[in-house]
C-alpha cells in the first residue's frame, strides 16, 4: 500500500516544458494540461515563479538555446526549482519518437515536458556569477577564433581582389587584439578565485595540456572533481556507448556529451600524445595492436580526461607515477 501512495504522489507531482522564445515563455504543466504564456523578460518571469511556486514542482525542462535559456534558468535556479538543459536536437528525437511531428512553441512546451516525464535527466546546480562570466567570456572567444579562421581562409584565397585582402588584414589584427583582451580577462578572472587558480595548475601540469584547454574546462565542465570516472566521461560525451542486439556486438562508439569539452579533449589528446611519455606509450600500445587513428584518439581522450577528474578530485598535479584505472 506504501508502494501505491509513493507512486501516486509522483505521478501528481508537476512536469514544465518550457519553450523559450526571445520575447515569450511558452509552458506546458503536465499532468494538469494546463498551457501558459509568459513575456521573456523580467516582469513575465516574475509572474511564471509565482504561478509556480503553488505547485509540487518534480522538474522543470528548458532547451538549451544559447543565451536565451540563461536568465530563465539562473532565476528558477534561484527560485530553488529543479531545472534541467535538454540538446534541442535529442527533444526532436523524442517528438518524432511519440509519433509528434508538428511544431509550434505551444507544442514544443508539451513535447519538453512530457520529454521530462519520461526519461531520466541531470538538474543543475547553481551557477556563480563568475561561473556566468567565464562561460561568457569562453563563448565570446570561440566566436573570435572561428572568425579568425574565416578571416584566414579569405586572405589565402588568390583571387580576391587588392580591397578584400586589405580589409581581411585589418580585420585580423583587430580579432587577434581581440582574443588577447579576452585571454588576459579569463585569466585575470582564474586567477582571482583560489579554487579555479588550483585547478588550472592542476590540469595544465599534464605535459601538453595548455591553459587554454584548463579554461574551456572550467568554463563548460565545472563538474570536474566531483564525479566519477564514468560519469565524467559520459557527461563530456567521450564514454563508448554498447551497440548490440541479440548475438550482435556492434563498435562501441562515442555521441551526446559537451561539444566545446570534446573539441577541447580531442586537440589536448594530440599534444599528450606528443608531449607526454604516458600518453605516447598507451598510445603506441592501442596502435601497435591495429587500432585505428580515430579509436586511439578517443581513447586518450577520455583517458585524459579520467586522469584529470582524479587528479582535480585528489588536489594532485600530475607526475610519472600517477596511475588511473581506465576499464
Amino acid at each position: 500500500m506504501q508502494h501505491d501512495c509513493s507512486h501516486r504522489d509522483q505521478v501528481l507531482s508537476t512536469v514544465v516544458g518550457i519553450d523559450v522564445a526571445k520575447a515569450t515563455l511558452d509552458c506546458y504543466l503536465d499532468p494538469s494540461g494546463q498551457c501558459l504564456q509568459f513575456a521573456n523578460d523580467s516582469a513575465g518571469i516574475a509572474q511564471l515563479l509565482s504561478k509556480l511556486a503553488k505547485l509540487d514542482v518534480q522538474l522543470i525542462v528548458i532547451e538549451a538555446t544559447g543565451r536565451l535559456h540563461r536568465r530563465l534558468a539562473a532565476d528558477l535556479l534561484e527560485a530553488d526549482l529543479p531545472v534541467t538543459l535538454v540538446n534541442p536536437q535529442r527533444a526532436r528525437e523524442y517528438a518524432r519518437s511519440i509519433g509528434r511531428l508538428e511544431k509550434t512553441d505551444r507544442v514544443d512546451a508539451q513535447t519538453l515536458a512530457l520529454f521530462g516525464r519520461g526519461a531520466e535527466h541531470q538538474v543543475l546546480g547553481k551557477s556563480s556569477e563568475k561561473q556566468v562570466e567565464l562561460g561568457d567570456l569562453i563563448s565570446r572567444r570561440r566566436a573570435l577564433v572561428q572568425m579568425r579562421i574565416a578571416e584566414k581562409n579569405r586572405l589565402a584565397e588568390s583571387q580576391q581582389p587588392k580591397l578584400a585582402k586589405d580589409q581581411a588584414r585589418k580585420l585580423l589584427r583587430l580579432i587577434e587584439q581581440q582574443i588577447e583582451d579576452i585571454d588576459r580577462a579569463i585569466a585575470d578572472l582564474i586567477d582571482g578565485d583560489d579554487d579555479w587558480k588550483r585547478k588550472s595548475e592542476i590540469i595544465t601540469s599534464v605535459p601538453g595540456v595548455s591553459a587554454g584547454t584548463a579554461n574551456q574546462l572550467l568554463a563548460d565542465l565545472p563538474e570536474i572533481g566531483d564525479l566519477s570516472r564514468q560519469s565524467i566521461a559520459k557527461l563530456a560525451g567521450v564514454a563508448p556507448l554498447a551497440n548490440d542486439s541479440g548475438p550482435r556486438r556492434g563498435k562501441r562508439s562515442i555521441q551526446g556529451g559537451r561539444g566545446p569539452v570534446r573539441n577541447a579533449l580531442y586537440m589536448a589528446a594530440f599534444n599528450a600524445m606528443r608531449y607526454c611519455e604516458r600518453f605516447k606509450q598507451f598510445a603506441k600500445r592501442l596502435s601497435d595492436a591495429g587500432k585505428p587513428f580515430k579509436v586511439v584518439v578517443t581513447a586518450i581522450m577520455r583517458k585524459l580526461l579520467v586522469t584529470l577528474n582524479q587528479m582535480v578530485k585528489n588536489n594532485k598535479t600530475f607526475c610519472s607515477t600517477f596511475v588511473v584505472s581506465v576499464p
